[in-house]
């Protein structure tokens, strides 16, 4: 059965705005009738007629064909809106003549809005242009006479027109004022006649009418419904003109404290049903809660009440489609998804009409865990792509952004700001190409932070508030230039210094430019001084007035180059707090699994291909849906690898995969180290502060992997471990870690050592290569070895094969094993292959003496420097220094520390001078016998 009217006929009933409307209608399309005949007519014959007497192709009357053309174009449109008034009257006096049969849905004016619409808008804006060009003033100067003989009758058709007003002010009304009067009251009419439409639409074939409050009286509240229709889709309710329709697959029946009133959850009302007919209550309650299901279920089958077991009950958890309507971030935007209690609740996607996308979690209506959202820009084709964690409708936790300025930013928010660590970095095409790798507060650059500037070549590494350089930071030139100060407003102020390439040091005042200004004292390489005052004159560089000291002794070349920049400036533990703090939390919260993404990052489209497929918005991530699970397994691997050896296995394999929160940790803090001291930053200045940096990372990754430990311990119940002291906790940092994260950082810290110590190491090559035309046996005796220490001394040859057997076998196991150095980059190894090489000359001498024998140092260093010469390591000086301060305290003092005193020694003693001057002999003296 089909859903029947009532007798009374109230809903099929044609109302009194139906009535108002016809007869608008009525009197509109008379008045364009008229207006066509009194004004059109004539203004476009009075403009035909000028144009059939102009002769030549241009016209000289101001008239001109563009204001006929525009007239015509009014005209045209005028026509049209009369043609949309007559096919309105049509549709009413339908519906006035046979209500019965024709819906009020099939009125013109509601069936084709959109036409109607435009139809007026192309008259409006014929209009407008034609009075922009004084089309209508212009047209009565041609037939004055007729248009004022004409003021009668259009003081008829407009309302308020004054008799002294020109004529081409009556026609500007004419033509502006009804259809302004027209819509006035379309929108008073209409407003009362939508509150109508509901009712009628009601009725559809297929929909079928279940209960009626007139039969069951039933209240809502707070609604105070007069009226409630129960069908099989839809629950409707009516108050007055206005109607309320819900559909039955987003409504939930909750039942009531009493027996007296049962709730409805609905995406945005809330409301409850009450009566004071307990039965009857009853009967809503079970047909409402089994209309619900049976909406759900898309079956038409309806069970009797009290027939068959106990109803079923409607699924709370449920997938939908809603459009919201009530004011707020999602008025007019469709959900489609998942749904639990008349909330958004699981996975879903929101779409709102400005083209505006999110597809990701929700929970309790808002956007809550991963979320994607695209955001239309107002330029064609740019969009905005937020690919990241919500909390409770906003971003919160780690996000990647692509801006349509062609920016991106990877790092963590707060509360839709950014917030804590992250990387915003411009399209390399952009006009000023930037980077900044740091720290961010409420949405703005604040702390330590690294941001460089490629089309300037720059680089500042430093404090930052509000969005500006502030506090103490070091400005990187690509020239090899540094500045260290106090930056205000993202200016240098105040007094500083300033580092060249050549180790010249300026320190003194600087101008926010940059330029030496004021009371200063420039330090040159060669120990000269100048003091006094500095300034620049404009076209005319630098001028300076003061002392120049020459008589200084030259600087110790290694206290020279070994300025360092920022080393006290900017406390070690305090630079990358935003990275270590978010790990931190991560530990504290119990290394939830719905943190570790946040934690470890994701991998997802590209927001091209994201708009290319917006209507599913599919990402691609790295975590399974399982990562609670792994996290889980993760941790009970750290349980079962505690003592040194399995430890030190565990935690390269923790530190070599990007999917474990160590390894992620360690990924971030290679990314700020090479923001920091690749490219641009490498300069030698900066070699210090990147040394204890390195440091810093291994200890916090030690701090990382207890505090892992630690949760590990907790989910099994069992105790945790007490705290380290410090001393043990720095030998388990550089026994365990140290030598695990060094490769990770050692291009960068390498550049540094080897630029540091550039000047040393090119006089130790000079002097390798000197020594390198030396004949074994003469190098041997250069060097003050004893004859009774060098191989092959017993043997009985020719003068030439004693040259060609010592020149191959001469202590060459010992070089072969010393170059292998350069082939790792832990410094215990590099020490063990110093203790290897030793090993290797003393068991060359033992072989020779035919006795075990120790070497005393006045014995040992010539051998060593043999061996070091003809190893020929490169960068020999940068080598020494990285292990000197990267090696274990532990073995300060002991035989590594000797063992790389020795090696010192030779490597200074090799850039001597008289190492370099020293007369080589000559080819036939070198055959002379040993």
């Amino acid at each position: 059965m089909g859903f029947s009217r009532p007798e009374s006929g109230t809903l099929a009933m044609c109302s009194p705005e139906e009535a108002a409307l016809l007869r608008l209608e009525e009197v509109f399309s008379a008045t364009l009738a008229r207006i066509n005949s009194l004004v059109f007519q004539p203004l476009l014959e009075a403009g035909e007629l000028r144009l059939s007497s102009e002769k030549g192709p241009e016209a000289s009357d101001p008239w001109g064909r563009e204001c006929l053309q525009l007239l015509q174009q009014l005209h045209s449109s005028s026509q049209q809106l009369w043609d949309v008034t007559e096919e309105s009257l049509h549709s009413l006096r339908e519906r006035l003549r046979r209500p019965e049969a024709v819906g009020l849905e099939s009125l013109l004016l509601l069936q084709s809005a959109d036409r109607v619409l435009q139809v007026h808008l192309e008259y409006i804006e014929s209009y407008t242009c034609c009075v922009a060009v004084q089309a209508f003033q212009k047209a009565v100067k041609r037939r004055s006479e007729y248009w004022r003989g004409q003021r009668k009758a259009l003081r008829q058709v407009l309302s308020g027109l004054s008799s002294e007003g020109s004529v081409g002010t009556a026609l500007l009304q004419a033509l502006r004022q009804p259809l302004a009067h027209h819509v006035q009251q379309y929108v008073l009419l209409l407003l009362s006649l939508g509150d109508t439409v509901g009712e009628d639409v009601l009725c559809t074939p297929a929909r079928r009418l279940l209960q009626d409050s007139q039969d069951v009286p039933v209240t809502v509240t707070p609604l105070r419904a007069e009226r409630v229709l129960l069908f099989d889709d839809a629950l409707v309710l009516l108050q007055g003109h206005n109607t309320h329709t819900f559909d039955l697959k987003l409504v939930w029946v909750e039942p009531g404290q009493d027996r007296c009133t049962f709730h409805l959850l609905t995406p945005e009302e809330e409301f409850s049903f009450c009566s004071k007919d307990p039965q009857g209550l009853v009967v809503w309650q079970w047909k409402v809660t089994q209309a619900v299901c049976q909406a759900l279920r898309g079956k038409k089958d309806f069970p009797v009440l009290g027939a068959g077991l106990e109803p079923s009950e409607p699924p709370t958890c449920r997938c939908g489609a809603y459009t919201f309507r009530a004011e707020g971030r999602f008025c007019q935007a469709t959900y489609e998804g998942e749904w639990y209690w008349g909330r958004p609740h699981g996975k879903g996607t929101l779409k709102w009409p400005d083209g505006q996308n999110h597809v990701g979690d929700f929970c309790q209506g808002l956007e809550h865990g991963f979320g994607i959202r695209l955001v239309p820009q107002a330029s064609e084709d740019k969009f905005d792509c937020y690919k990241c964690h919500w909390r409770e409708g906003s971003m919160c936790g780690y996000g990647i952004c692509e801006y349509s300025t062609s920016e991106v930013y990877k790092g963590y928010f707060q509360e839709g700001l950014r917030h804590g660590f992250g990387v915003l970095e411009s399209a390399p095409q952009a006009p000023r190409p930037l980077r900044y790798t740091g720290h961010w507060e409420r949405g703005q650059r604040s702390g330590y932070g690294v941001e460089e500037d490629s089309d300037r070549g720059e680089r500042y590494i430093g404090m930052w508030q509000a969005d500006q350089r502030y506090g103490p930071g070091v400005m990187v030139t690509q020239a090899g230039v540094c500045y260290q100060g106090t930056f205000q407003a993202d200016k240098m102020v105040g007094p500083g210094i300033l580092l060249s390439d050549d180790d010249s040091l300026y320190e003194g005042t600087f101008t926010r430019d940059l330029t030496l200004v004021g009371k200063g004292k420039v330090t040159f390489p060669n120990g000269f001084t100048l003091e006094g005052s500095f300034g620049s004159v404009s076209g005319r560089g630098l001028h300076t007035q003061g002392v120049l000291d020459t008589a200084a002794l030259p600087p110790d070349p290694s206290s020279t180059c070994k300025r360092q920049l920022g080393q006290g400036v900017f406390p070690v533990e305090s630079r990358w707090q935003g990275v270590y703090g978010a790990f931190r939390d991560f530990v504290r919260a119990g290394c939830p699994g719905d943190l570790r993404e946040a934690l470890l990052g994701f991998h997802v489209q590209s927001s091209r291909e994201l708009r290319k497929s917006q209507e599913y918005l599919c990402c691609e991530r790295t975590c399974p849906e399982d990562q609670a699970g792994r996290m889980e397994d993760l941790l009970e691997e750290l349980l079962q690898h505690r003592e040194p050896e399995a430890l030190q296995q565990c935690l390269r394999k923790a530190l070599s995969n990007s999917l474990h929160p160590l390894g992620k940790l360690l990924r971030t803090l290679m990314l700020t180290f090479q923001a920091t001291y690749a490219g641009i930053g490498a300069n030698k200045h900066l070699q210090g502060l990147a040394q204890e940096e390195v440091k810093q990372h291994a200890q916090e990754l030690w701090a990382a992997y207890r505090g892992l430990l630690q949760v590990a311990l907790q989910r099994k119940g069992q105790a945790p471990e007490e705290d380290e002291d410090a001393e043990t906790r720095d030998l388990r940092v550089h026994s365990l870690v140290l030598p695990l994260v060094l490769p990770s950082f050692y291009s960068e810290l390498f550049t540094l050592y080897l630029l540091l110590h550039e000047r040393e190491d090119s006089l130790y090559s000079q002097g390798i290569t000197h020594l390198s035309l030396f004949p074994d046996t003469r190098l041997l005796e250069f060097l003050d070895v004893q004859k009774h220490l060098w191989p092959l001394k017993d043997l009985t040859l020719t003068t030439n094969q004693r040259y060609s057997l010592v020149r191959d076998k001469c202590f060459l196991s010992a070089t072969e094993c010393l170059q292998k150095m350069i082939t790792t980059v832990d410094p215990r190894e590099k020490l063990e292959v110093l203790e290897r090489t030793y090993g290797e000359i003393e068991a060359t001498v033992s072989r020779v003496l035919g006795r075990e024998h120790k070497l005393p140092m006045d014995d040992l260093l010539p051998l060593l420097i043999y061996v070091v010469s003809r190893a020929q390591i490169q960068h020999l000086g940068a080598e020494i220094h990285l292990i000197r301060d990267m090696m274990d305290p532990l073995h300060t003092g002991g035989l590594y520390d000797f063992l790389l005193t020795a090696l010192e020694s030779c490597y200074e003693h090799i850039q001597k001078e008289d190492m370099r001057l020293h007369r080589l002999p000559s080819r036939w003296s070198s055959r002379e016998p040993w």
